[in-house]
């Protein structure tokens, strides 16, 4: 039997004891109440995840990978921040991964059990190929899951860097792992749910360290995601307003430097701040590691 009595994530919260007798509104309020302190609980945490965002640059630099992994609604999550990198940032889509106790099936439909096995967690990384220049970063609310213990572990004895993220305090995940991201929540107004405020903020600590991440390695130039990818419509509208914007330039010429430039936001931009042609703006950003910034000096 796993013992949750001391874990914050799992006690009552007092505001709540009568949530089924209060009226529609005085549970939104108090439920907004209480997301209100996520951010709150966040902050107490920025130095850790400055590390975090640190070890995961220098992953990135050295050609390796960001992999999340975690069960349910952290499982979830990690999935939903890796699969949003490749349209945001142009990265690989094999670049940032997410592993879910149960595989993919899991996202969709819960598997009972699975997150129970550290077994399932190392082999999930085997079949990564998991080698040394790739960072794990282990997602747990309890932070005692299994899975994602079984993961870190084997991780570290692969060589690799770990970060853990969990809603309490010198977690079994925290203390595995190199670094320790754990934002105490609070007991959720919905007693253990843990898809509330610890969901709420799991999730922001992964757009933190991936957001930021990213423009460590020159994915963004001032706040333009300008490696974006033109996939729809509202991506291609939005690729050519990055780049008016970014140089102050009409819609003409942001049109007619994105096709110069096959559809680079990034080129279109160096282009038109350079005064160059399509090979020198290549040249120089290659030089400056592909920050576009960078060129300008």
């Amino acid at each position: 039997m796993v013992n949750l009595k001391n874990m914050s994530t799992e006690q009552a919260n007092i505001r709540t004891t009568n949530l089924d007798s209060m009226t529609i509104l005085e549970a939104l309020r108090v439920m907004n109440e209480e997301d209100a302190k996520v951010a709150e609980s966040i902050k107490d945490e920025l130095l850790h995840i400055e590390k975090a965002v640190k070890l995961v640059v220098a992953a990135l630099k050295n050609g390796g990978r960001i992999i999340y992994m975690g069960a349910g609604t952290s499982g979830r999550l990690g999935l939903l921040d890796a699969v949003e990198c490749p349209p945001t940032f142009g990265t690989d889509p094999e670049k940032v991964v997410g592993l879910i106790a149960g595989s993919h099936k899991a996202f969709g439909k819960a598997v009972e059990g699975a997150e129970d096995s550290e077994n399932m967690g190392v082999e999930d990384l085997k079949n990564l190929n998991l080698c040394s220049t790739d960072i794990v970063i282990g997602i747990a609310a309890s932070g005692r899951t299994p899975y994602v213990i079984g993961g870190l572990r084997y991780a570290q004895k692969v060589g690799c860097k770990t970060v853990g993220i969990a809603c309490n305090k010198s977690s079994e995940v925290g203390s595995i792992a190199d670094i320790a991201i754990e934002p105490v929540v609070g007991p959720e107004v919905l007693t253990g749910s843990t898809r509330l405020k610890a969901g709420t903020a799991q999730k922001m600590v992964l757009n933190m360290i991936s957001t930021i991440s990213m423009v460590g390695i020159g994915k963004v130039y001032k706040n333009y995601m300008v490696d974006v990818q033109q996939t729809n419509k509202k991506l291609q509208s939005r690729a050519i307003n990055i780049v008016k914007n970014a140089t102050e330039v009409d819609e003409g010429t942001a049109v007619k430097k994105l096709e110069e430039a096959k559809g680079s936001v990034k080129l279109a931009i160096t282009m038109i701040l350079l005064e160059c042609d399509l090979n020198t703006a290549k040249e120089r950003l290659k030089k400056s590691n592909g920050h576009v910034r960078k060129t300008l000096v």
